[in-house]
């Protein structure tokens, strides 16, 4: 069993090409065993969790200490597993199963079988789950551009960083991780959400700011001040105008590329071709992703019989709509994931949804519609924090040709943990659906498109999308003020809005206290203890699923 690695021991330089290092093949019979096994269990959990408790869990930390523990046998065929990148390739395959899985897959299906429409469910299968597939493309051609850069933050690959370097250097490093991972542990025991705490001591001061204000004030608004923030559709107004102002900023980023471009053309002046390539691949990845989506939507509309319920014009704009949803949910997840390690796709969905019912689509067209924008979003996430992971791990771009490889390699250990998620789906779904159970979320979309357009919402959702859109623009594209604040007020989770509050003093006033050099150990630490929330969670889980 070869895992194509190289048996030298890891040290604290990256391996890179110049080294002499070649990076693990996904391929390579002991990582593709591995990444196969591994594919499976997360898929299963990820969809019995899902079904079971609504929820679903972070494994990306089970597939790395997987491969962890493999490497610790003292056998010659294992040893190709000490190498983080190795490791690397395990938990992104795991993670990959289990969101492609539960949330890509197993969630859009269910809307047609609550609906009653039995007959759509596979062709719905199919649609999504090309749609999945496209949807962690575009991020890997996205990633290390300006709308989604490596630098951010991207919480929970940090995390599994973290603990794959903790692993393998020890040291100094293993115990502050060691610290956080206890921390997080003792404090999701308290049903205290710890990645909240651990996400604010890394992310963007603005961003996480905005963040915490929005979930605090989703959390008080009622108690306080006897406002119910979902029936006025406030987070849904502040979501849609905040999302057309970031995509309007993505739009001037690769706009301005161009004109930077042109004008080095005629000049030896000019930005550097690294920004310049990035905005580039960014404005591509664009065109191909609509046309991607565009495709997918013409397929979801005419295999599951939707386009016959419309006249050729609003099969037209329907074909539309449903290509731009679908692409700015993506992107909106994707912002959100890359700032706070949360990514409301399911509320984000539903924003869409809503807009859907009130254009006035028919019914079948709603629930494809549903069905498409929620697998967009999941994929292209995930991927985000597996790639920052072995972003990390590789040097953070010391050695460029070293860290495209491994990128690629990445992605083909993605693509097999997805292929696994649709192979999981397809033989299980059924057994799911005749015991009634689905994704709980499924119910609420159901019920939005029984329920029928009304002009309040309409109001409602034009008035909060004003304040959305402005705070936007005035944090700018870096920030992403507007989206943080409406995520934090679509997430219903008791007491984050505090463990960001108290994340945010950490970081402001351990400087003062510790000295400036803590700064390293605040990033190690948050990494535990974002791992040790994620660990608690998925065990958590498991168990009252076994129940």
């Amino acid at each position: 069993m070869s895992t194509d690695a190289t048996n030298r021991a890891v040290t604290d330089a990256p391996h890179t090409a110049a080294d002499g290092a070649r990076h693990p093949r996904a391929l390579a019979p002991g990582n593709l065993i591995l990444t196969v096994v591994l594919s499976v269990f997360g898929a299963v959990v990820g969809v019995q969790l899902l079904a079971t408790l609504g929820v679903t869990p972070s494994t990306s930390l089970i597939g790395a200490l997987a491969a962890m523990t493999l490497a610790r046998v003292p056998l010659v065929a294992f040893r190709g597993f000490r190498s983080v990148h190795a490791q690397n390739l395990a938990q992104t395959s795991i993670s990959s199963a289990t969101f492609g899985a539960a949330n890509s897959l197993f969630l859009p299906i269910g809307i047609p079988f609550l609906f009653g429409m039995d007959d759509m469910i596979v062709p719905m299968l199919v649609g999504v789950s090309v749609a999945m597939l496209v949807d962690a493309w575009l991020l890997y051609r996205m990633y290390d551009t300006p709308a989604f850069p490596a630098k951010n933050p991207w919480p929970l690959g940090l995390a599994a960083a973290e603990a794959i370097r903790a692993g393998d250097e020890g040291g100094r490093r293993a115990k502050v991780l060691g610290l956080g991972l206890v921390t997080g542990l003792v404090g999701a025991v308290f049903s205290l959400p710890m990645s909240a705490f651990g996400v604010a001591l890394i992310g963007g001061f603005g961003a996480m700011a905005a963040f915490g204000v929005g979930l605090l004030f989703t959390q008080y608004a009622d108690p306080l001040f006897g406002l119910d923030l979902n029936a006025m559709y406030l987070p849904h107004g502040m979501m849609i105008g905040a999302g057309l102002v970031a995509l309007v900023q993505v739009g001037r980023t690769i706009l301005g590329a161009r004109r930077t471009n042109a004008a080095r053309d005629g000049s030896s002046a000019g930005a550097p071709e690294g920004a310049e390539d990035g905005a580039r691949r960014l404005g591509r990845s664009m065109r191909l992703g609509l046309g991607a989506y565009l495709a997918i939507s013409v397929l979801l509309a005419f295999g599951t019989g939707a386009a016959t319920h419309m006249s050729p014009g609003m099969l037209i704009g329907f074909l539309v709509y449903a290509t731009v949803a679908a692409f700015l949910h993506e992107l909106l997840v994707g912002i959100a994931s890359m700032h706070s390690g949360w990514f409301p796709a399911f509320a984000i969905a539903l924003i869409t949804l809503l807009l859907g019912i009130l254009i006035g689509f028919p019914p079948e067209a709603l629930v494809v519609l549903s069905g498409f924008t929620a697998a967009t979003g999941p994929a292209f996430a995930d991927m985000g924090y597996d790639l920052k992971t072995g972003y990390l791990l590789r040097g953070e771009n010391a050695d460029p040709a070293f860290e495209l490889e491994g990128r690629r390699q990445q992605l083909i250990a993605a693509m097999i943990g997805f292929g696994v998620a649709i192979a999981v789906v397809l033989v299980s779904y059924r057994m799911f659906f005749d015991n009634g159970q689905t994704a709980p979320i499924d119910a609420a979309y159901v019920a939005a498109i029984k329920a029928g357009p009304s002009v309040e919402t309409a109001k409602h959702l034009a008035l909060w999308a004003v304040p959305g859109a402005v705070v936007q623009l005035v944090g700018g594209s870096k920030r992403q003020l507007g989206i943080l604040l409406a995520t934090g007020l679509l997430i219903t989770t008791p007491m984050a809005g505090w463990m960001v509050a108290a994340g945010i003093a950490a970081r402001v006033l351990a400087p003062r206290l510790l000295g400036r050099d803590v700064k390293g150990d605040l990033e190690v630490f948050a990494g535990g203890a974002i791992a040790g929330d994620a660990l608690y969670s998925f065990g958590n889980g498991v168990f009252k699923a076994a129940k």
